[in-house]
């Protein structure tokens, strides 16, 4: 998790492969702390507020 210069939070999470990390940002807190707890948890719904972008092609050679 990142606090943005510009007030946005961004959550990024790797699904194993470099190829499968995803990214998205948002400006609630509320649902960063929700996702966070859920996340330590071992929920496995923490990250079904958000919609998530695959940058996994940054990261084509990080494999």
């Amino acid at each position: 998790m990142w606090l943005r210069d510009d007030n946005t939070y961004q959550l990024e999470f790797r699904d194993g492969t470099a190829a499968e990390h995803y990214q998205t940002r948002t400006i609630s807190q509320e649902k960063v702390i929700t996702a966070l707890n859920s996340w330590a948890k071992g929920r496995p719904d923490w990250k079904d507020a958000f919609m998530w972008n695959n940058i996994g092609a940054w990261f084509e050679n990080a494999d």
